[in-house]
């Protein structure tokens, strides 16, 4: 793009009054159907969170089950009706609650939760636009997104019950309506929310893109964008390139479920007569499944990855160690993802040859993690480290990525796979790496930005509450997890009391629980401070934490534009921390080269 063209897109509405806009805007134009990018960011959060909640309840549900098997809990029958009759909960059900979690977490909180939230909130500020390159496609996108929930939680209520074949819905279960009861509307009604929520990604996708390469501000360049805005264009480029062979898988789906296709149906029996349509492979569903599956891992994990960069840099007071190899590192995570998905699959049947070469993807994938990990360590060795609660979380990501991250190297191995897979193993595995890391990235960017989103500061003393009992909880749920697994204990079973090898396995289940209910009250501390703070916390100061980039140059009450009058210039990268000869611990990427001239570095003019 010319720089003729990038300046007019810059100043084209700078001369606006938009404090006059504010005035206009009726309720429902400014809290539901609003096309500003920080409104948006404000009701995916919010989305996401009541999302959460359901899903971490569904799962206090499932670990009553497995925790103590033989026992009768009345409030089961009282919150689930007939699925949980006289106390105990209804093994199908069981399978539906697990199918539903899953789904919520990976999809709703995870990917819609996290990205939307911080590339909405983020990308317009910190490269300097007034919005999004489209503020109608934004607000469509959280529609999308709303309404994708919305479906996903009606099929709750419906009297065969939800999905129940797993996250991963793999057919036959999936494609056959007559195949256990969550088969038939609970299954439809998933189809038609994914359907609705890869709508909501690209759109989403499609508009981060264009927004960081065509409407940055005059001076920010590429290698001078924060980490925080390269994650989410990776990631926005990663689903925009995954998430249609996901509605690929999905469709064919639809056509196997409902049109007489047979995609994904083999030769398969039911009540003693075979199928009417058969000659498809349940292998295509899962190649095209994992095509997604895996890129998605990296779609969660690399917008909590630049969160935590944005955190760990600031609040150590120093630099981001090694800038570009944090980039080249991102780039290279991105473009192995998409070569990694046969791990997924060593035990269908995979030729040896073809598995061995998904070995060696998936542990060429240890190396730019590790460059990530060890650039993080590195930023915090011997920095003055401010321990506010959003760097405590961000720390905690980077433990669950290392401690998560090394078990991926036992599963990523095809010969130790096949003893482990579909066991406790792989749940413990990548509920550290994928699940708990980008929780606790995006709690870091909450703890971080809420000032910035909401013009007040979080409690700080029930933000270190909410970390000790959250990591707590997550190491003490998940970390035995790896022991129950390589005891042999298979995944989504509904009980181990009909086989004697799994006592050991029983034992540990019950202690898992209550790790699992602790790290979930702690829960309800984070969402009572977040809604408290909204209206009642301390008013915050416009760059509460001494930060650099352009976000906490905009005034804290919130303009549809960002900033009244000119977009600032930028003059330099956006990690000058703690320079030598500097006046202060940090120089805002507003400041030019030539008001620092005892800091500047060679070749900083």
């Amino acid at each position: 793009m010319s720089t003729h063209s990038h300046d007019h897109a810059v100043d084209s509405h700078a001369g606006h009054d938009h404090h006059d806009h504010e005035h206009h805007d009726s309720f429902w134009t400014k809290y539901v159907f609003s096309q500003d990018h920080k409104m948006i960011s404000k009701q995916f959060l919010v989305t996401a969170i009541v999302m959460a909640l359901l899903a971490m309840f569904m799962s206090l549900i499932f670990r009553l089950q497995l925790g103590w098997p033989n026992q009768k809990f009345a409030i089961l029958e009282t919150v689930l009706g007939h699925w949980g009759k006289d106390g105990r909960l209804d093994p199908s059900f069981y399978l539906a609650l697990v199918t539903i979690h899953g789904t919520i977490m990976v999809f709703f909180v995870l990917t819609g939760g996290l990205s939307g939230t911080f590339s909405n909130l983020l990308i317009p500020l910190q490269v300097g636009a007034r919005d999004m390159a489209s503020g109608f496609l934004n607000m469509l996108s959280y529609w999308f997104f709303f309404i994708s929930c919305a479906i996903m939680t009606a099929s709750l209520f419906i009297q065969a019950g939800p999905a129940s074949a797993g996250w991963t819905i793999y057919p036959p279960l999936s494609a056959l309506p007559q195949a256990i009861p969550g088969s038939g509307l609970g299954m439809t009604l998933w189809l038609i929310s994914m359907v609705m929520f890869i709508a909501s990604a690209l759109l989403g996708g499609i508009n981060y893109v264009v927004t960081i390469l065509n409407l940055r501000t005059k001076g920010m360049s590429m290698t001078r964008l924060p980490l925080t805005i390269w994650a989410f264009l990776i990631t926005a480029i990663l689903g925009i390139l995954s998430f249609p062979v996901l509605f690929a898988a999905a469709l064919l789906l639809l056509f196997d479920r409902s049109f007489g296709t047979s995609f994904y149906l083999s030769d398969i029996f039911i009540n003693g007569a075979p199928l009417a349509h058969s000659g498809g492979s349940p292998i295509l569903f899962q190649h095209l499944f994992w095509f997604l599956g895996h890129p998605e891992v990296y779609i969660v994990l690399l917008p909590a990855l630049g969160l935590a960069s944005e955190v760990i840099s600031t609040q150590s007071r120093k630099p981001i160690f090694g800038y570009k190899a944090m980039i080249g590192s991102m780039l290279v995570i991105a473009f192995l993802s998409f070569i990694v998905w046969g791990h997924h699959m060593f035990i269908t049947g995979m030729n040896p040859f073809l598995g061995s070469v998904f070995v060696f993807t998936t542990l060429l994938v240890a190396i730019p993690s590790a460059v990530k990990v060890f650039n993080y360590l590195a930023t915090l060795w011997r920095a003055n480290i401010v321990l506010s609660p959003a760097m405590m979380f961000a720390i905690g990501l980077v433990s669950f990525f290392i401690s998560g991250g090394l078990t991926g190297i036992i599963l990523g191995d095809s010969a130790l796979d096949i003893n482990i897979h579909d066991t406790y193993f792989v749940v413990a595995h990548f509920h550290i790496v994928m699940g708990s890391s980008a929780i606790f990235g995006m709690f870091a960017g909450i703890y971080h930005w809420f000032p910035r989103m909401f013009g007040r500061m979080m409690n700080k003393r029930a933000g270190y509450i909410h970390f000790w009992l959250t990591i707590v909880g997550v190491y003490g749920t998940f970390f035995p997890m790896h022991f129950v697994g390589l005891s042999g204990a298979p995944r989504r079973y509904y009980a181990y009391t009909a086989y004697e090898g799994f006592d050991a396995a029983l034992n540990i289940n019950a202690l898992i629980s209550v790790f699992a209910i602790l790290g979930g009250l702690a829960q309800l501390i984070f969402v009572v401070n977040f809604f408290y703070s909204m209206s009642r916390g301390k008013k915050a100061v416009q760059n509460p934490w001494g930060s650099n980039t352009l976000e906490w140059t905009a005034p804290v009450e919130h303009l549809h534009g960002n900033w009244p009058g000119e977009i600032p210039t930028v003059h330099r990268w956006a990690y000058d921390y703690g320079k030598p000869g500097a006046d202060d611990d940090f120089i805002p990427q507003i400041v030019p080269y030539s008001e620092t001239t005892k800091s500047n570095l060679p070749g900083e003019v």
